[in-house]
């Protein structure tokens, strides 16, 4: 490193560095007013849907023939986790999850050979299904939602409205994809009673053949002249309800008019489609994804201007609302951390002036805009946006950066005190420093490398952190060999006075070093003794995988029994309305019937269309007021939906996790699954943390079993197959066309009228058409019998999974409650039959596999900090020394998350890794100035305390700069957990290493203890 001297380049060379500078500064604020806003880090959803219908089919049939067989083959794909799938009479739908390792560049692939497995099979499916039908845009992120209101205006012609809307929204720059929420569909409905027209000789199919060639699409052919085409077209397509009254069917020597034979009625859906409502009104939402790569503040931006176009030329009484506006929380998001950031610049400038003074202040206050700009360009190129990661990694990183420009102009600022040139001062900063600073720099990059490579979402969410942060340590060096000596020519003094002023606390601090290093044994054996009581004192402290996000919306979900209509669960979603729209601390509430939310929030747990499943967003008024209102909800609902499973929660951060305590119990029969899980859920019940203890499918439902007396069916010239045709036809209806209207296709469905569709007890008396033409009623050829089945059947990995799920009580993590339940769940594991096992899910198992993904990097990261320090120390014995001291920071960082109650978190464990390398990098520095004033000439007792007084200065600022640079955000929700562990950790390990590390030293090497002071 003497022989290329780069601060002696720099300074031989300034005008280059200086241009050099000057142009990093205007890219660094071109690339910072570019670079795209985002309110959370993207991270890749490795889930698949695969749905697949069978009409008539029962849910058994269905599971076997069906579900089995296309789990069995996805089993197949490479990078598989695991598959899940639920299973009711008739749909299939099965889950494809890709394990956590899987590289982001892999995913398309092994969606594509999930569609090719599938389809290799689709010939060995039963005949008449519908499907498969496949769907991965799980990252979609809908982060503009609007809702349209009509006062006087049919659902058709809002609809109209909500379809132009979509197609201007479609043409504005960074919209990716939009998508119409809540829109009911049409249905033409030819409505018959099957005793009339029994007793007129007729059957329902004539009315179907009749519909369905009179609208049929035929082509009529095309005329050739000598010198042109002629189209020819046949008129008598179906348009209104009048054209369909008209039709014809003959009858004996007779012609009846439909209109004599049927109600005719357009009408939306019955049963309804998934709903949307705004505020408690029925209204259709407006989804809009931005493309990827795109800028979310752009694009909102545009989308305001065409919305208020739009809106003017809307009609009086249709309203539009904004539901979700992530631009405007992206915005006032990246204000907030930009004010911290720049909080943060503040502090660790006042550090600098008020530890080095004005001038030597200011090449280190210097020095940060220069890092900050550069990082900025390098994020521009590698795609970073500012988001919730990336810019608590700056400030976490604020605090880091200037630790080498520290060291430099200390170094200059002591050499010039000694008497020294300018010049000679800055390049010898270089030459004493610049190897140490470099791999205190790589070492503590090296502290995040399981944080950048951690191959889990949790990893890939905060791979950020590590990107942000090595980026600016690495420029940081080069700042400070280059441009800091350069700037300290131009600013330092020939002469600078001695620092007078810390000269009373620098001999009550060496005081206290000669005693801890005359008394090393028990020194060391004190912290030592401390440090084990920090270890016993570690699982005191609350787990946690990601804290709840700091966002006034709560999510209320709600679950009926899973036989209830979408029309019950619409009820219940109006109950919730009512007590929304009372309640004063309710900014506005979208809600969806018979689905989830979108994902207007990347980590939102999205559920999937269900009619007995509502959701609502409630937006506070305040963040204050949002808990208080989370807490009066769950009680009122309690008492209004006493039938149903309501949870409210808050959104989360990080990967969803959706219910936070969850125990799968997996095996062949289901009848046993739920004797288990009722034991499962009784041991639940008796810890007083868990609340609303619920099942994903448990309770069976009543079924009509129609008996068909074969011998009589067949005497009558019938079948199981046209009695259940016959039967659904009835009771659900046939489509026989469909109505071409503008952009809609309308389906018209013929069906049996009210009063025999929805009463069960005249079920038996429904007309059976025989092949003659004479109907005979049911009770004639079957029995009906009620009878009961399970309504879904969950399956993971081809295995009946019953889950047994809870919610906390307020102030529980979810990791505290499962340990104390682990002695009763290890009793009832005890006595499992063969083949069935229990195993732990929710936040604990997403909390364990991406501690797994850290740990499994971990080895890495020791082996590149070994390596890099003895290529610096280059003795077993300097490097033992200098790893002993990091396991000792988990003093503070227990002591710190204890005093201010906060929990172990994903991401503060992220911060304790990352602390080794800080701590580490205090260490080679003090250890390297030892061997050096050792070379000098100084006795080994000497040569530790000139060197640990020498370093206590710059040690001591790095580690002050780290530690309040983190201020601004330590109570953030976030992060908060994070800078606590770091600043206690990194305090006490800072102390100890000016105290511990010399006395540990003195042991260690028999360093003779001097006679007197």
């Amino acid at each position: 490193m003497a022989r290329v001297n780069l601060s002696s380049w720099a300074i031989e060379h300034r005008s280059l560095v200086l241009y050099t500078m000057l142009m990093s500064l205007v890219a660094g604020v071109y690339a910072f007013v570019n670079l795209g806003r985002n309110e959370d880090p993207s991270f890749t959803f490795k889930a698949m849907v695969v749905q697949t219908y069978w009409p008539g089919a029962s849910q058994t049939d269905t599971m076997a023939q069906v579900t089995d067989r296309i789990e069995q083959k996805i089993q197949e794909i490479d990078n598989l986790d695991y598959v899940k799938s639920y299973t009711t009479a008739g749909e299939s739908t099965v889950f494809v999850f890709l394990r956590q390792d899987t590289p982001k560049q892999a995913v398309p692939e092994a969606w594509q050979q999930v569609r090719n497995k599938v389809q290799d099979i689709v010939y060995q499916l039963p005949d008449g299904i519908r499907g498969p039908f496949f769907n991965d845009d799980f990252g979609d992120t809908f982060g503009v939602i609007l809702a349209l209101t009509a006062d006087g205006f049919s659902q058709r012609e809002l609809r109209d409205y909500a379809e132009q809307i979509k197609t201007r929204v479609q043409q504005v720059d960074d919209v990716a994809k939009v998508q119409i929420v809540g829109a009911q569909s049409e249905r033409i409905y030819v409505e018959f009673n099957s005793r009339r027209l029994a007793q007129l000789g007729l059957d329902s199919s004539a009315i179907i053949q009749a519909l369905a060639s009179q609208n049929a699409v035929v082509q009529s052919g095309v005329m050739r002249t000598a010198d042109n085409r002629v189209l020819v077209g046949v008129s008598g397509e179906l348009r209104t309800i009048d054209d369909f009254a008209n039709i014809n069917l003959a009858l004996g020597g007779r012609v009846l008019s439909l209109r004599d034979l049927a109600t005719i009625s357009r009408a939306t859906a019955d049963p309804a489609d998934p709903m949307f409502r705004f505020n408690g009104q029925p209204a259709i939402g407006i989804a809009i994804a931005m493309r990827d790569g795109g800028d979310i503040l752009r694009m909102g931006t545009k989308l305001e201007t065409t919305i208020a176009q739009l809106t003017k030329d809307l009609p009086v009484g249709i309203e539009p609302h904004l539901v979700a506006n992530q631009p405007h929380i992206v915005d006032t998001a990246v204000g907030e951390f930009t004010q911290a950031l720049f909080e943060a610049v503040v502090i660790v400038l006042a550090i600098s002036f008020l530890s080095l003074g004005v001038r030597a202040g200011s090449v280190v206050a210097m020095s940060i805009p220069l890092v900050l700009a550069a990082v900025f360009v390098a994020m521009d190129i590698l795609g970073i946006d500012l988001q919730r990661v990336s810019l608590g990694a700056l400030i976490i990183a604020l605090g880091l950066l200037v630790d080498d420009a520290m060291i430099t102009v200390e170094s200059m600022v002591t050499r010039l005190e000694q008497g020294h040139a300018l010049k000679p001062a800055a390049t010898y900063a270089y030459t004493a420093t610049a190897f140490p600073m470099l791999t205190g720099t790589l070492v503590t990059i090296i502290g995040f490398v399981p944080i950048g490579f951690a191959k889990s979402n949790a990893g890939e969410y905060t791979f950020s952190l590590f990107a942000v942060v090595a980026l600016a340590l690495i420029i940081s060096w080069f700042v400070a060999v280059l441009c800091a000596p350069l700037i300290g020519t131009w600013l330092l003094q020939q002469r600078t006075e001695q620092h007078s002023g810390s000269q009373r606390f620098m001999t009550y601090f060496q005081r206290l070093l000669v005693r801890a290093m005359r008394h090393a044994k028990t020194t060391v054996a004190i912290i030592t003794g401390i440090f084990v009581l920090s270890l016993f004192l570690l699982p005191f402290i609350q787990q946690q995988f990601f804290p709840s996000a700091d966002r006034e919306e709560l999510i209320v979900d709600i679950t009926l029994p899973q036989d209830a209509t979408i029309d019950a669960t619409a009820a219940a979603a109006q109950a919730l309305d009512g007590l929304l729209a009372q309640d004063e601390a309710v900014a506005h509430w979208s809600t969806y019937v018979g689905r989830g939310a979108v994902r207007f929030y990347l980590p939102l747990d999205v559920k999937l269309q269900n009619p007995f499943f509502a959701e609502a967003v409630v937006v506070a008024k305040s963040l204050d007021v949002r808990d208080e209102l989370q807490q009066r909800l769950a009680r009122d609902l309690r008492e209004r939906l006493p039938g149903a499973l309501v949870r409210i929660y808050p959104l989360e951060l990080g990967p969803p996790v959706g219910w936070p305590v969850q125990y799968r119990i997996s095996g062949s029969d289901p009848v046993k699954l739920r004797e288990i899980a009722q034991q499962v859920a009784v041991a639940m019940a008796q810890n007083p943390h868990a609340d609303n203890i619920n099942f994903d499918w448990m309770e069976p439902i009543r079924k009509l079993e129609v008996e068909v007396d074969q011998s009589q069916a067949r005497r009558l010239g019938l079948s199981s197959a046209s009695i259940a045709q016959a039967i659904n036809r009835a009771v659900r209806g046939d489509v026989a066309t469909q109505v071409r209207d503008n952009i809609y296709l309308i389906d018209v469905v013929v069906r049996a009228d009210a009063s025999e569709r929805d009463d069960i007890e005249h079920l038996q008396t429904l007309a059976i058409p025989l092949p003659n033409g004479v109907s005979v009623p049911l009770a004639t050829v079957a029995n009906v019998r009620y009878s009961q089945a399970l309504p879904m059947v969950w399956r993971r990995d081809r295995m009946p999974t019953l889950s047994v799920r809870a919610d906390l009580r307020e102030g529980v993590m979810p990791a505290t409650v499962v340990a104390e339940l682990q002695p009763a769940m290890s009793q009832i594991r005890a006595h499992l039959p063969a083949g069935y096992r229990i195993d732990d899910g929710g936040a604990v198992e997403e909390s364990r596999q991406s501690q797994q993904s850290v740990a499994a990097v971990f080895p890495i990261a020791i082996i590149l900090m070994l390596t890099v320090l003895m290529v610096q120390l280059q003795r077993f014995s300097y490097l033992l020394l200098v790893v002993s001291v990091a396991p000792l920071g988990l003093i503070g960082v227990v002591a710190a998350l204890l005093a201010l109650s906060q929990p172990l978190g994903f991401v503060a464990l992220l911060g304790i890794v990352a602390l080794i390398g800080m701590i580490v990098r205090n260490s080679v520095i003090l250890v390297h100035q030892i061997h050096v004033e050792q070379e000098a000439g100084h006795s080994p007792w000497d040569a530790v305390i000139h060197a640990t007084t020498l370093r206590f200065r710059p040690i001591m600022l790095t580690s002050v700069a780290a530690i309040l640079g983190m201020v601004p955000i330590a109570n953030t929700v976030f992060w908060g957990p994070m800078a606590t562990a770091i600043m206690g950790g990194l305090a006490v390990a800072t102390v100890l290493t000016l105290l511990f590390l010399p006395a540990l030293y003195v042991i260690c090497f028999r360093v003779n203890v001097p006679a007197t002071p």
